[in-house]
């Protein structure tokens, strides 16, 4: 098996396509109707990957997301979003709680194969052992830890990822395009707006060990991360 992916949508006929196109893959697939199924799989059968639809009976998917991001033993499982939501404004509120795709409805099973694979991708541990080293700031890619001054920064899988990049080539500037290329992967189907998302996740995440200038905007051309004082 490729990996296992739970899918959480309340609708019965959506639930069979997506399982069948995902075990026709080589993947595992678990079915959940609502959240309360969902949060007994991520404790009984760990899933690789969530699918998870917007629209649930009782708590919603984004209420969900939002969960399974701030629990410390599943807050680096990659969620894909599902919804019929397809307003640009529905798409950053389902990445701002912390999905790291977003596939509107209708969709067709190959069309998500393919984006279930490239996320799990990009979740993959870093090719790189070295530890690296910015203003204060120390990333270990071998025990996925980021420490300042010996406190621990605790980042999502692609923010830990952007990162570490950034790490790696201080002082270049970025384009959101060659952000997408060189850290999600050029066959990923994501938009650039996505870049903005998880630069503001991983800002968050640095500010209390006061490391969130250290990633600077560069008006008009893409980002960049300065070790200059």
């Amino acid at each position: 098996m490729l990996g296992r992916i739970l899918v959480v949508d309340d609708e019965l006929p959506i639930r069979e396509m997506i399982g069948l196109a995902l075990r026709r893959a080589g993947y595992e697939c678990l079915e959940a109707a609502d959240a309360e199924r969902a949060s007994a799989y991520l404790v009984e059968q760990p899933p690789d990957l969530v699918l998870l639809d917007w629209m649930l009976p009782g708590m919603s998917g984004i209420e969900l997301a939002r969960r399974i991001k701030q629990d410390r033993s599943t807050r680096e499982l990659p969620i894909i979003m599902l919804t019929a939501r397809g307003e640009e404004e529905d798409r950053v509120r389902g990445l701002e709680a912390g999905s790291d795709d977003y596939v509107t409805k209708p969709f067709s099973p190959r069309e998500l194969v393919a984006r279930i694979k490239a996320v799990l991708r990009r979740v993959a541990p870093m090719a790189t052992d070295n530890l690296v080293e910015a203003r204060g700031l120390r990333l270990d890619p071998s025990s996925h830890r980021i420490t300042a001054e010996g406190v621990t920064v605790e980042t999502g899988p692609t923010e830990f990822r952007l990162l570490h990049f950034f790490m790696t080539h201080p002082e270049r500037v970025y384009s959101r395009c060659q952000l997408l290329d060189l850290v999600w992967g050029s066959n990923v189907y994501v938009e650039e707006r996505t870049v903005d998302v998880h630069i503001r996740r991983l800002r968050k995440a640095l500010e209390p060990v006061g490391c969130d200038q250290l990633i600077q905007t560069v008006r008009g051309t893409g980002y960049r991360l300065s070790v200059r004082d």
